[in-house]
């Protein structure tokens, strides 16, 4: 024992097992690759972070149970992993059976469960659910997760955040800062218009101000052909000690990321700045309302205004985005602006209920999936102008991640058969179960799932979710450990009336995916 206090006489000793050259030391502050860490993950895990890690994982999980089954009545019920396609959506994993051309999907959530509990009169149901999206490479997701799912009867929006918030609060770990409820919450439309994401970091200011007032009678011309638009917006944000910080070239970079990926143009102001870094454009925005521009945006001296002028969306997403990288080039230089102790929680409401479809703007899909309900101030809406509805939908943000999403469910069969069939034109026949079951008398219900391993990962301070599952895939959606997924000789295959189709070019890599390599982390 570390104190010593208990000392041992060895009399005998016998070696029980030997142990080989380790390919790498046990010790936490030896940097290793994460794609070694992942081969040999049952050394990784004697290290005391992945120790620290998933038992804290263990002590939450075993709290949320507690606070949901003792003390609120749930039951925690296991639902099927064999399934069928789900129209919208994530892609799915397919699995074959033994049936010719019949195949099983894995759920990307217990969605259709939960609901159907809700029908059986099972009216608070939980579960520590498993979940499969095949997402491909995607850095920070996992095609195996786990979400904390639960779904009441009878329940409002209030209901089930005042539940998710005590539930937060009796399972946050002792050596934390008490989480402090209720949780603030903003409209989409707001976190949209002030951070430029559904998804914001409070822990920091740095918010999107709206000054297009200040040049309705510009003489500017990007600005004057943005106004003149239909939801034409001029926008912008304070950096705070911008000059100190920054240099020159920071400001060409923030400005090529936003014409990269935003196809937006973005100008530096230094309205108050000793160095004059302004552009012939910003000093004629200067000459025509400095004094407006330091009022409305409170400019202090070194502080910098980065302005944009376009769509209302267009704009806000961009600085959104440039508002987090301005963030990080702030840390990098030494200035705390996102304390890692904080937890700062919020929910985001009143999302539409459709968006329209990227590869056809015409055509509507659900802004999250079809189950849920509109919002009853527009149901009128749902008949004559769709794409304006609000939808029951209600997302968890902490630090700018989404820990959870939730909604109150369509529980009509006529309104859910109406939006599957008519509005997002899905075959209605692969969902005749549910439509069936909502006709049986379903009761108003409602629900949640919280992301267990984002959570996780957010408390713990993790740098990736990988780190807060015992054994995780990589990013490439492998198991460098055990070489997973593996190949399978035909015979074996035969009995699911499936064979592979080797594309000509790819004989070469067939060989390749025969031999064990480990490249990739």
């Amino acid at each position: 024992m570390p104190t010593g206090e208990i000392e041992i006489k060895v009399k005998t000793a016998e070696l029980l097992n030997s142990c080989k050259k380790l390919p790498f030391e046990i010790k936490d502050f030896v940097k290793k690759t994460e794609a070694l860490r992942l081969q040999y993950r049952y050394l990784d895990l004697r290290s005391f972070q992945m120790q620290y890690n998933l038992r804290l994982r263990s002590q939450m999980v075993m709290k949320m149970r507690e606070y949901l089954c003792n003390l609120h009545g749930f039951v925690d019920i296991e639902t099927p992993t064999l399934f069928k396609r789900t129209p919208g959506g994530a892609k799915e994993f397919v699995i074959p059976s033994r049936k010719p051309g019949k195949f099983y999907c894995l759920p990307q959530s217990p969605q259709q469960f939960k609901q159907l509990l809700m029908v059986g009169g099972l009216d608070r149901y939980f579960q520590v659910a498993r979940c499969y999206r095949d997402e491909g490479s995607r850095p920070d997701r996992q095609p195996e997760f786990t979400q904390i799912d639960i779904e009441m009867s009878f329940v409002d929006q209030t209901g089930i955040r005042s539940l998710t918030e005590g539930l937060l609060q009796y399972s946050w770990p002792s050596d934390k800062d008490p989480v402090v409820v209720p949780f603030p919450s903003l409209t989409f439309a707001e976190a949209l218009a002030s951070y430029g994401t559904d998804k914001p970091d409070t822990r920091f200011g740095m918010k999107i101000i709206d000054i297009s007032d200040l040049f309705r009678n510009t003489k500017v011309g990007f600005l004057q052909d943005a106004l003149s638009k239909p939801q034409g917006a001029v926008k912008a944000i304070r950096v705070s000690e911008g000059t100190k910080y920054l240099k020159r070239k920071d400001f060409d970079s923030i400005r090529k990321f936003a014409a990269d990926h935003f196809n937006q143009e973005v100008l530096p102001v230094f309205p108050e700045a000793s160095r004059n870094w302004n552009s012939p454009v910003a000093q004629s925005i200067l000459e025509e309302q400095r004094s407006g521009l330091i009022r409305l945006m409170e400019i202090r001296e070194d502080d910098v205004v980065l302005l944009t002028a376009g769509e209302h969306k267009k704009a806000c997403s961009a600085l959104g985005k440039l508002r987090l990288e301005c963030a990080d080039l702030l840390e990098a230089r030494g200035l705390v602006l996102r304390d890692p102790a904080l937890f700062s929680f919020l929910w985001v409401v009143d999302f539409p209920l459709f968006l329209p479809k990227e590869e056809n703007p015409g055509e509507l899909e659900s802004a999250h999936h079809p189950f849920t309900a509109p919002h009853p101030s527009d149901l009128q809406l749902l008949y004559t102008e769709p794409e304006k509805v609000r939808s029951q939908h209600y997302d968890l943000v902490l630090n700018g991640s989404e820990i959870g999403g939730g909604s109150i469910r369509i529980h009509d069969a006529e309104l859910q058969h109406y939006v599957l069939a008519t509005l997002l034109k899905e075959d209605v026949n692969l969902l005749s179960h549910l439509l069936q079951a909502l006709d049986f008398g379903a009761p108003p219900h409602g629900g949640i799932a919280l992301g267990l391993d984002r959570l996780i990962c957010l408390v713990t301070g993790a740098p990736s979710i990988r780190d807060v599952i015992a054994f995780p895939k990589s990013f490439r959606g492998h198991d460098l450990m055990s070489n997973a997924p593996d190949s399978l000789p035909p015979e074996e295959l035969k009995p699911y009336h499936i064979q592979v189709s080797w594309p000509a070019d790819s004989e070469a890599e067939k060989s390749l995916l025969n031999q064990p390599s480990h490249p990739e982390s």
